[in-house]
């Protein structure tokens, strides 16, 4: 479980649930419902295992109690779970639509192809991760309707602005690993600490605005209570992460602190979306 981050694969679930109720705008059958998680759970905790497999030396920088580098699961291991997961992540999204199929497919390969390649290429690496937070949304509304709704629309703009500027944290946070032990030739190598986390500060404040623009003019969330309130703890959340960073604070407690600040408002607002998909309590 720690190898995978499964914490991450519930997160994808909750996502792909909410895109679907708000897509079809209402709940699906549910074991369509359930089928439906299995896929983006299993070939997210293989990505995240591959990536461990690929990132032993920057690890034992950067994180010296993940699994492999404590011997705890050897590196063979890891690649078998990520071939299981991936295998059977994908073949049961063939029993779903060819629409889930190919996205299941698509967000597997690429989850190699970053762990291998694509994250030694500035922003390119950054750019796919903060993707993946955007997939498990667009997934969930294609596999219940071919439509694309507005709402799911501002949902996975929101998603990505925010991701990649929690991305750009990691990269400031991770400098010293991935320069010295991982030799990577970053964002934050060419530009700066700071001016990353200027950057980071962009993208955050312009997730923030969409969301607010979410409450007045975008259903499901439109003066609707159970989104205005979570959103608005989230996004107090990640303007206290965005401007620590900005004003340079480089603690390890901050450093900490905003990690888990990041994640938590982001699995917020997931859960916010979810809810207002099935609830409306006026403002």
């Amino acid at each position: 479980m720690r190898l995978t981050r499964i914490e991450h694969s519930v997160m994808l679930a909750i996502a792909v649930i909410a895109a679907e109720i708000i897509a079809l705008g209402k709940v699906p059958a549910y074991p369509l419902l359930m089928l439906s998680i299995v896929p983006p759970i299993l070939i997210s905790m293989g990505a995240f295992a591959i990536n461990d497999y690929f990132d032993i030396a920057i690890d034992r920088a950067n994180s010296k109690n993940r699994p492999l580098v404590t011997g705890s699961i050897k590196p063979h291991s890891a690649l078998a779970i990520t071939a299981m997961a991936f295998l059977i992540g994908v073949a049961l999204a063939a029993f779903i639509n060819i629409a889930a199929f190919l996205i299941a497919l698509i967000f597997a390969l690429l989850a190699y192809a970053y762990s291998y390649r694509l994250k030694r290429i500035p922003l390119l690496g950054n750019i796919y991760i903060a993707f993946t937070m955007v997939i498990p949304f667009i997934y969930g509304s294609y596999v219940v309707t071919y439509a694309f709704p507005a709402a799911i629309s501002l949902i996975c703009l929101v998603v990505f602005l925010s991701g990649l500027a929690r991305e750009m944290h990691g990269m400031v946070r991770d400098y010293e690993g991935d320069i010295k032990a991982g030799k990577l030739k970053n964002l934050v190598f060419f530009i700066g600490k700071a001016r990353s986390s200027q950057l980071a500060f962009i993208l955050y404040i312009e997730a923030i605005v969409i969301s607010i623009f979410m409450l007045f003019f975008s259903a499901p969330f439109r003066f609707n209570a159970v989104y205005a309130l979570p959103i608005a703890l989230t996004d107090i959340m990640l303007a206290y992460v965005a401007v620590g960073f900005l004003l340079g604070k480089e603690s390890k407690s901050f450093f900490r602190l905003s990690r888990n600040l990041s994640l938590g408002a982001m699995a917020l607002a997931t859960l916010a979306y979810l809810l207002s998909g099935l609830f409306f309590l006026p403002l």
